[in-house]
């Protein structure tokens, strides 16, 4: 004799619920993956500050920016070197990494020295490096990007 097991109405409901449920769990789960997606096409942005003319700490900086660039990729990081105060010294035309920042320069990343510095140094746009940006003051210049969600990194 043959036995049928019969399910009770609340039992019919519930994996009604869940099939129908199905198609929207994976619809969820895709749409909770694709934000992870978008944030990885986001670019990253990043500040150095130098403001010394410490050869070591130039060379990090100048070190450390060709590794962000390398480790990330080159299109999807924003790098900038703000540069004040003795390090300015380091983005004149006789500058000893004068070589190395024209050459970060070529790989993508801003220099920017600061009017302000360059006034109390009596350094013209004639004196730098070619290719350099300026902004008026090298602090305000590190707020306001700290502001837009740059990171901040000081060696």
């Amino acid at each position: 004799m043959e036995r049928k097991m019969k399910f009770p109405d609340h039992c019919k409901i519930l994996a009604a619920l869940i099939a129908f449920s199905l198609p929207f769990i994976s619809l969820n789960a895709l749409a909770a993956a694709k934000p992870a997606k978008q944030a990885a096409a986001v670019r990253n942005k990043i500040i150095f500050q130098v403001s010394d003319d410490d050869m070591r700490k130039w060379n990090m900086v100048l070190g450390n920016a060709k590794n962000v660039q390398q480790d990330l990729g080159e299109s999807k990081v924003v790098i900038e070197v703000v540069v004040y105060g003795p390090g300015l010294g380091m983005l004149t035309f006789d500058s000893p990494v004068g070589s190395e920042v024209a050459d970060a320069i070529n790989a993508g990343i801003k220099f920017v020295a600061c009017e302000r510095t360059m006034r109390g140094l009596h350094l013209s746009k004639d004196d730098m490096l070619p290719s350099l940006g300026y902004v008026s003051s090298g602090v305000v210049e590190l707020m306001l990007k700290q502001q837009e969600g740059y990171a901040y990194i000081k060696p």
